[in-house]
C-alpha cells in the first residue's frame, strides 16, 4: 500500500466498486460502446462521448469527428439490454427507454493542437508519432504493488470481485431475484503496510420486492462474500453488511441519475491512491486522460514485476498540443531496489510517452474499451489488455543489474 502507512502497526484502507447495472457504470459502458463502434470503422476518429441517464431516459452527447456512421440509439439499447435491464418492472428497460442524441464535431481549436504538435510546428517534423499532440493538459497516474497477483491493491480487487460475483449469480440464475444495480465496499486492515485481514464487507444488491431481507443476507454471505474473500482474511471480528437499509428494490436510473466518468476511483486503484482527476470512458486514445493513464500503469507494473520496487507510483504531466510530457515522476515509497534516478533513466529509455507512441506501442486504436468500462480498467488479466503486459520487466531488470555493477565499479575504482 502507499508508503505513508508502512510504519503503522494498524491502518484501515477501504475501497468500493459497483456492478455494471449501477447508473454511472451504465453510462460509462454506453460511452465506450459508442467509442468501440466508431473506432472499429474509423480508427483515426476523435471521440469525446458523454452519457447521462435518469428515469426512462438516456442522453448521449459530446464531440465526435469521424468519417463513418454508427447507429447510436441501437448501441444504447443493446448496451442496456446486455447489462440486464430487460423488463419494465425493473424501472428501466432497453425497449422503452427514451434515447436522445446531441453530437457535434470536435472543436477546431482543440484539433489544432492534436493534429499538429508544438514540436512539429517548431521543427517541421512530419513523422506521425511526433506530429500528434496531447489532446488535453492533465496529470495521469499509474500504480502497482505486490499485494495481489495482478499487482494491484487488495481492497479494490476484492471489491471488484464481489460485484462481479453478484452479477454472475444473477445472470446464471443462481439468484434469480437479483437485479442489475449494486455496490460493494471492502475495508482491509494493514499492519506495517501488509494486508492481514478484512475488517468489514458491504454488499448492496437490487432485488425483487417479494424476497425477504433474511434470504438475501443469507445468500449473499454464502454465495458471494465467502465465495470471494479468502477464508484466512476473515475472522470473528469481521463485520458483514448486506443491504444495510433493509431494502433495495428501486435501483438503476430510476433510483439515481447516472453520468459518465463519475466512478474514477472505482476505475483505477481505489481511495488512498493517486489520481490525476480525468475520467476514461468515451474518450479516444488521443485523450491523454486515457492513454496517459494506461501508459503510467504499464510503467509502474513493469517496474514492480521486474523486482525493482515493492510498489510504485508513476505520474505523467502533459500540455495540450505538446507531444512530450512536461514531467514524469516516480515514487517507490522507499521500496526501490535501485535509486529513483536510475528508474527515471530506465523509463526514459524503454517507454516513449508521446501520445502517438503510446497509441502505437499499446495498439490503442482498437475496439477494446467497453469491456473495461465495468469492474476496473487495471488488474484485468482476464481481458488481455495491453497496458497490463509485463513485457518490459526482463529488460528493466537486466539493465538495472548492469548499472548496479557499473556503479559499484566506479565507487571502488
Amino acid at each position: 500500500m502507499a508508503g505513508l502507512f508502512r510504519n503503522s502497526p494498524s491502518h484501515l484502507l477501504t475501497a468500493e466498486s459497483v456492478t455494471e447495472g449501477h447508473p454511472d457504470k451504465l453510462c460509462d459502458q454506453i460511452s465506450d460502446a459508442v467509442l468501440d463502434a466508431i473506432i472499429a470503422e474509423d480508427p483515426e476518429a476523435r471521440v469525446a462521448c458523454e452519457t447521462a441517464t435518469t428515469t426512462g431516459t438516456v442522453i448521449v452527447m459530446g464531440e465526435i469527428t469521424t468519417n463513418c456512421y454508427v447507429d447510436i440509439p441501437a448501441i444504447v439499447r443493446e448496451t442496456v439490454r446486455s447489462v440486464g435491464y430487460t423488463r419494465a418492472e425493473y424501472g428501466f428497460d432497453y425497449l422503452t427507454c427514451g434515447v436522445l442524441v446531441s453530437i457535434k464535431e470536435q472543436s477546431s481549436d482543440i484539433a489544432l493542437g492534436v493534429d499538429t504538435s508544438l514540436e512539429t510546428k517548431e521543427a517541421g517534423n512530419n513523422g506521425s508519432i511526433e506530429r500528434l499532440g496531447a489532446g488535453d493538459q492533465g496529470i495521469m497516474v499509474g500504480y502497482a504493488c505486490r499485494e495481489t497477483p495482478e499487482l494491484m491493491p487488495l481492497p479494490i480487487m476484492l471489491a471488484h470481485q464481489l460485484v462481479r460475483r453478484a452479477a454472475e449469480v444473477r445472470k446464471n440464475g443462481t439468484l434469480p431475484y437479483l437485479r442489475p444495480d449494486g455496490k460493494s465496499q471492502v475495508t482491509v486492515e494493514y499492519r506495517y503496510g501488509v494486508p492481514v485481514r478484512v475488517d468489514s464487507v458491504v454488499v448492496s444488491v437490487q432485488h425483487d420486492p417479494e424476497v425477504s431481507h433474511d434470504v438475501i443476507e443469507r445468500d449473499i454471505k454464502s454465495l458471494v462474500i465467502r465465495h470471494v474473500i479468502p477464508h484466512h482474511l476473515l475472522d470473528k471480528r469481521t463485520h458483514f453488511f448486506v443491504n444495510p437499509t433493509g431494502r433495495f428494490v428501486i435501483g438503476g436510473p430510476m433510483g439515481d441519475a447516472g453520468l459518465t466518468g463519475r466512478k474514477i476511483l472505482v476505475d483505477t486503484y481505489g481511495a488512498g491512491f493517486g489520481h490525476g482527476g480525468g475520467a476514461f470512458s468515451g474518450k479516444d486514445p488521443t485523450k491523454v486522460d486515457r492513454s496517459g493513464a494506461y501508459a503510467a500503469r504499464y510503467i509502474a507494473k513493469n517496474i514492480v514485476a521486474a523486482g525493482l520496487a515493492e510498489e510504485c507510483t508513476v505520474q505523467i504531466s502533459y500540455v495540450i498540443g505538446v507531444a512530450h510530457p512536461v514531467a514524469v515522476a516516480i515514487d517507490t515509497y522507499d521500496t526501490g531496489k535501485v535509486d529513483e534516478q536510475t528508474l527515471q533513466d530506465l523509463v526514459q529509455k524503454h517507454f516513449d510517452l508521446r501520445p502517438g507512441a503510446i497509441i502505437r506501442d499499446l495498439d490503442l486504436r482498437r475496439p477494446i474499451y467497453r469491456q473495461a468500462a465495468s469492474y476496473g480498467h487495471f488488474g484485468r488479466e482476464d481481458l488481455g489488455l495491453p497496458w497490463e503486459r509485463t513485457d518490459k520487466a526482463a529488460a528493466l531488470r537486466a539493465e538495472a543489474r548492469i548499472r548496479a555493477v557499473e556503479d559499484k565499479a566506479k565507487a571502488t575504482g
